[in-house]
């Protein structure tokens, strides 16, 4: 993997998700989270998953399902996505149309010393996304490809996969929440639109 032709993070991602108020949104660890918590400054429609690292996809695809009035995208990472890629193999047979998943991947590790990642030795995890019948995937390199995958998560009548390259830069300097108890209550009234 090499930076010189992956995009940067901190603008890739908002302009995939765009404005992130109309979906209900879960994060893999650290560096997924700090990404959507950039756009909305930890809004109660987002579930970071702190401490679960592979349970973003699963926990997503579990919403999709018991709520399949609600758009559902799950971001993740590359790492976060390695610990439990069967998942994908999951949505590709249930295939809720109200489920994407976006995975930025820098080739690494972040949360366990920056090791590289599996997609760093050419691991694909789109073609594995396509393997598992997961019916719309795309890779996202360029920014003359953010566009249209940007429309792939929010407007396909299917599930859908897409990976964004992004270099090793940094996700932002976010700080967020970290209370467990806070964060579900806050997600719950944005799930089942209480106060």
């Amino acid at each position: 993997m090499n930076d010189v032709r992956f995009l940067d993070r901190k603008q890739a991602v908002p302009a995939i998700v765009g404005d992130p108020s109309d979906l209900l949104i879960v994060c893999g660890l650290a560096g997924a989270s700090k990404d959507i918590a950039h756009l909305t400054n930890d809004g109660d429609n987002i579930f970071t998953m702190a401490g679960a690292m592979g349970g973003a996809t699963a926990m997503g695809l579990g919403l999709a399902l018991s709520r399949p009035d609600k758009r559902v995208l799950v971001v993740t990472g590359d790492g976060e996505l390695l610990m439990n890629v069967g998942t994908l193999a999951t949505v590709g047979i249930m295939k809720p149309a109200n489920l994407s998943i976006l995975c930025v991947d820098n080739g690494h590790y972040g949360e366990t010393g920056y090791q590289e990642s599996h997609t760093q030795r050419g691991v694909n995890l789109e073609v594995i996304a396509q393997g598992s019948a997961i019916p719309v995937t795309r890779t996202v390199t360029t920014e003359d490809q953010i566009a249209e995958a940007a429309q792939v998560l929010r407007n396909s009548n299917a599930s859908s996969f897409v990976l964004l390259r992004v270099s090793t830069e940094p996700p932002p300097a976010v700080k967020r929440s970290m209370d467990a108890s806070e964060r579900k209550t806050a997600f719950r009234r944005a799930l089942l639109g209480t106060r």
